[in-house]
């Protein structure tokens, strides 16, 4: 270990319950070796305006800790942006790397997604082909479960236990009327489906619900979706469908879909629960509703998983010592083991995992495309177990910020 080092950890996209986990985890292995650590304040735009907090002051009560990893959504802030080519503007990346300089920063690590990787991958790239000796390390979080590389993603599992927990409570209430209804559920997914597959966890003995599940690693046809309403005998109904489902054009159904995208050019989807709710008005005339799960997926830590918030901090801190012991240009991802659950951390290549989604295999899909199969349970039971104990404040969790708002 060098007595130069000098950390900047930084988060970006959307934030998750556990991705404050993720940030303790860099900060203990920080602490644990003695390593100034600077944050920056929402992602990659606060390294370019110079935005930078120091963390071991704060963070040196392991109080300030256990809130950290107990508190929802990111405390550094988070942005969505997306570098360009390292040919299209080398203004921007000399701008990066001098206020890098400036503030002596010899490991950079990236808390993020998909798209985040890739800001990963560029500087990561820029600073090799430019000889200049900082390490950039990404640290996988999402709770769409979409990166490749890894088992499954710091952030998922605590979503998928909301996400289960809520739709069952969701088909206690419905089932209290005797009239016939459907309950259309949309959870987040724009092209993958784990986290709307992991709504089957909401089944046990006294509930069948969801009664379907739509998936967009599957067409979605509207006279399929007819034919499962006609032919399933709940009187109160539940539906989980992804926010991303399509036709079988490749279309998104979501009413606003072509109405605005993100700073990536992703769709911006919302309203796939009412073209369905429609659906089943207009043809069957029962009650309907539409419920969006929508931003409570990412920031219920109230009910979060331990076993996800624990992986989370295990994978921050080894980043941290990866960046320690030279490396650069990587992802850590998990590795589950194959008799009973446990897991090792992998190294991926950051070139090998930006950019790029990892959808819900075929295994976990049933024929009809219409529910999930026992073998998705088996993969996402494990991930959900445990719950934090919670420093409370009034009755409810306290919460860590570094600023009243």
């Amino acid at each position: 270990m060098s007595l130069c080092e000098k950390f900047l950890v930084a988060q970006s996209g959307g934030p998750t319950s556990a991705i404050n986990a993720t940030l303790c985890g860099v900060i203990e292995a920080a602490i644990a070796n003695q390593i100034p650590i600077l944050g920056a304040v929402h992602g990659i735009k606060g390294v370019m305006n110079e935005q930078f907090i120091p963390l071991n002051d704060i963070f040196s009560s392991k109080e300030n800790r256990t809130l950290l990893k107990t508190t929802p959504a990111a405390y550094l802030g988070s942005c969505r942006m997306k570098l360009p080519d390292l040919d299209k503007d080398n203004a921007l990346y000399e701008k990066i790397f001098h206020v890098l300089k400036q503030n002596e920063i010899t490991c950079f690590l990236y808390i993020g997604g998909n798209d985040s990787m890739d800001t990963v991958w560029k500087l990561s790239d820029y600073a090799k082909a430019h000889q200049i000796d900082i390490r950039f390390i990404g640290i996988p979080k999402t709770v769409d479960n979409d990166l490749l590389g890894t088992d499954h993603t710091p952030g998922f599992g605590s979503a998928a236990k909301y996400v289960g927990a809520t739709i069952r409570e969701i088909a206690r209430d419905s089932a209290v009327y005797a009239e016939r209804s459907v309950t259309i559920v949309e959870i987040m997914g724009r092209n993958a489906g784990w986290l709307t597959a992991a709504s089957c966890l909401a089944r046990c003995s006294t509930s069948y619900a969801p009664h379907y599940i739509y998936l967009p690693e599957k067409p979605f046809s509207r006279e399929q979706f007819i034919r499962d309403i006609e032919a399933c005998p709940a009187r109160n109904m539940i539906i989980a469908v992804s926010e991303g489902i399509q036709n079988e054009d490749g279309v998104y159904i979501s009413a606003q879909e072509a109405q605005a995208s993100d700073i990536f050019g992703h769709a911006q989807l919302a309203g796939a629960c009412r073209v369905l709710s429609d659906i089943v008005d207009k043809h069957f005339h029962y009650k309907t509703r539409g419920i969006e799960l929508s931003i409570p997926q990412r920031c219920s830590a109230h009910f979060a998983s331990l076993t996800d918030l624990n992986e989370s901090v295990r994978i921050g801190f080894a980043s941290a010592e990866a960046a320690l012991s030279g490396k650069t240009g990587i992802m850590f991802g998990f590795r589950r083991g194959k008799d009973y659950y446990s897991v090792d951390l992998v190294e991926n290549p950051v070139c090998e995992v930006a950019n790029k989604e990892r959808k819900l295999p075929e295994q976990y899909i049933n024929a009809v495309g219409n529910d999930v199969t026992p073998a998705f349970l088996d993969y996402v039971k494990p991930l959900i177990q445990g719950e934090p104990d919670f420093i409370l404040e009034n009755g409810l969790p306290k919460h860590i910020a570094l600023e009243v708002f």
